[in-house]
C-alpha cells in the first residue's frame, strides 16, 4: 500500500525516529545519503532538500551543482538496528535539477534510478505494464583484523548448502535474514554457496524499481550485520583466486496486466514469441551491456571458464554453461535468467541496459538462435565458432568499447551517464593496466 505524507509523519512520531537518511545511488552504484534531523522531514517531503551534485562522481560540474532530492514515500523504512533513543529511517530519492526561473525542477538525466524509469516507460509504450526482477546476489564473509579492518581470512571452510559447524557464517546469515524480514523483505532461500566463505540470500521478485531498491538495501544490511559479527561482507566479484566468484543472476519477466508475456502454453517450449524476441535482443546486446552488469576490472576475473560463471553468448533450456538459462517453471513464473551480472553492478543501470536490450529484440522482432543444451565449457573454440557462439568481453576495456559502439544502449542510458561512466571506467582501466601486480613480481623479479 502506498504511503502518504501523513503516513510518513505519523510513522516517524510513533517509532521515535530522530534522523532520516535521504538515500540515492551514484553512477558507480555506491549508496549516498544526506542525513537530516526529524524536524526537517516536512521540508524533505516538500521536495525542498538540496545537495551539492558536483561532489558526487559522475553527476554535474561545479557550476551546475544544486540538485534536489525527491523522496519516494513507498521506500520509507526504519532501520531495526538503530538505538531506541533515536531511531534512523530511510527514504530513497530521485534526483532532480532546478528548472529555469519560474519552472519546476526536472528529472536529472544522470540519476541511475531515473534512467531505469525512462527505459520502463519505453516498455509501457510497447504495452508492457510490469517488468519483474528476481535477483540472486552472492557475497563473501571475511574476518576483520584487530583494528576492525577487513582481511582475506575466511571464517569458514563450508561448501554448497553446508551447515554449521562447517558453515561458521550461518549465525551471521541468519541475523541478516531476520533483519531483512523486519524491514519487509520476503526471503525465499538462504544458504552457503560453492566457495568457502561465500553466501547467498534470495528474496522475492519485485517490479524493477523496487527490486533495485531492494538490492541496494540488501547490500547495506549485509555489511552492517556482518560488522556486528566481527566480519567484513564484500560484494567484490572475485576476491579470491581459485574459487568461484560472486554473481548476481537476474531472473526477468515482462507482464501485460496480469498475464506473463513470456508464457505461451501452445508452443513446444511454452515460451511466447515475445520471450524469444526478448531473448534474441539480450544475446545481441550482451557484449555491450556487460560493461554495466560487470562494471569493475575485477569482474572479469570471475568471467573465466572453470568456475561456473558464464563466458559464452548462448542460451539453453537446461544447462547452466551459457549466458542465459530458461528455468523450468512456466505459467506466471516463466522467466529469463541472465547469469552474467555481478553484485558490483549499479542495479539501476544494469537492469535498464538488460531491459533496453530485450526490448530492442521485441521492437525489431529478432529471432533467437537455437538453444545450446551441451556443456559449452568442454567445447573447442572451433566448435563454438561453427555454432556461432561468441565470447563475452575478456576485460573491462573490451566491454566498454562494445558499450560505446552500441547505439541502442547508449541512447537508453543517455549521453550524460554514458560519458561520465566511460570516463570513470577508462581511468580505472588505465590505473589497473599500468599497475605492477604482485603476481608479476613473483613470476619475473628473480627470473629476469
Amino acid at each position: 500500500m502506498a504511503n502518504t505524507r501523513k503516513d510518513i509523519l505519523k510513522f516517524a512520531e510513533e517509532e521515535n525516529v530522530k534522523f532520516i537518511r535521504l538515500q540515492f545511488t551514484d553512477l558507480q552504484g555506491i549508496i549516498k545519503n544526506v542525513e537530516i534531523p526529524v524536524d526537517q522531514l516536512d521540508k524533505a517531503l516538500d521536495n525542498l532538500m538540496m545537495f551539492d551534485g558536483s561532489s558526487i562522481e559522475g553527476f554535474v560540474r561545479i557550476e551546475e551543482s544544486d540538485m534536489y532530492l525527491f523522496p519516494d514515500l513507498d521506500t520509507w523504512i526504519v532501520f531495526p538496528w538503530t538505538p531506541e533513543k533515536g531511531k534512523v529511517a530511510r527514504l530513497i530519492c530521485d534526483i532532480y535539477e532546478p528548472g529555469k526561473p519560474g519552472q519546476d525542477p526536472t528529472p536529472f538525466e544522470g540519476d541511475p534510478r531515473g534512467i531505469l524509469k525512462r527505459v520502463l516507460k519505453e516498455a509501457e509504450k510497447l504495452g508492457f505494464t510490469d517488468f519483474n526482477i528476481g535477483p540472486e546476489p552472492e557475497f563473501f564473509l571475511f574476518k576483520n583484523d584487530e583494528k576492525g579492518e577487513p582481511t582475506t581470512t575466511l571464517n569458514d571452510k563450508g561448501g554448497y548448502f553446508d551447515l554449521a559447524p562447517t558453515d561458521l557464517g550461518e549465525n551471521c546469515r541468519r541475523d541478516i535474514v531476520l533483519e531483512l524480514e523486519d524491514m519487509g523483505f520476503e526471503i525465499e532461500a538462504s544458504h552457503h554457496e560453492v566457495a568457502p566463505g561465500q553466501h547467498e540470500i534470495d528474496f522475492k521478485y519485485a517490479d524493477a524499481i523496487t527490486a533495485c531498491d531492494n538490492i541496494q538495501t540488501f547490500k547495506l544490511v549485509v555489511k552492517t550485520i556482518a560488522r556486528k559479527h566481527g566480519l567484513h561482507a564484500t560484494f567484490m566479484p572475485k576476491p579470491l583466486f581459485g574459487v568461484n566468484g560472486s554473481g548476481m543472476h537476474c531472473n526477468m519477466s515482462l507482464f501485460k496486466g496480469k498475464e506473463n508475456a513470456f508464457y505461451d502454453k501452445k508452443t513446444d517450449s511454452q515460451l511466447s514469441t515475445t520471450a524469444m524476441q526478448f531473448l534474441a535482443g539480450t544475446l545481441e546486446h550482451a557484449k555491450a551491456f556487460t560493461a554495466l552488469t560487470n562494471p569493475i576490472v575485477n569482474s572479469y576475473k570471475r568471467l573465466v571458464p572453470g568456475y561456473e560463471a558464464p563466458v559464452y553468448v548462448a542460451w539453453s533450456l537446461r544447462n547452466r554453461s551459457p549466458l542465459v538459462r530458461i528455468p523450468s517453471s512456466r505459467g506466471m513464473s516463466t522467466r529469463i535468467e541472465t547469469r552474467s551480472p555481478d553484485p558490483a553492478a549499479n542495479p539501476y543501470l544494469a537492469i535498464a541496459a538488460m531491459l533496453a536490450a530485450g526490448l530492442d529484440g521485441v521492437k525489431r522482432k529478432l529471432e533467437a538462435p537455437e538453444p545450446t543444451d551441451r556443456n559449452i565449457y568442454v567445447m573447442e573454440k572451433a566448435e563454438r565458432e561453427e555454432l556461432g557462439i561468441e565470447d563475452l568481453p575478456a576485460d573491462l576495456n573490451e566491454a566498454l568499447q562494445h558499450l560505446l559502439n552500441d547505439e541502442v544502449l547508449v541512447n537508453a542510458i543517455g549521453p550524460h551517464a554514458i560519458e561520465h561512466f566511460a570516463e570513470a571506467k577508462e581511468i580505472e582501466w588505465d590505473m589497473f593496466r599500468s599497475q605492477v601486480h604482485p603476481w608479476e613480481r613473483e613470476q619475473f623479479l628473480s627470473t629476469y
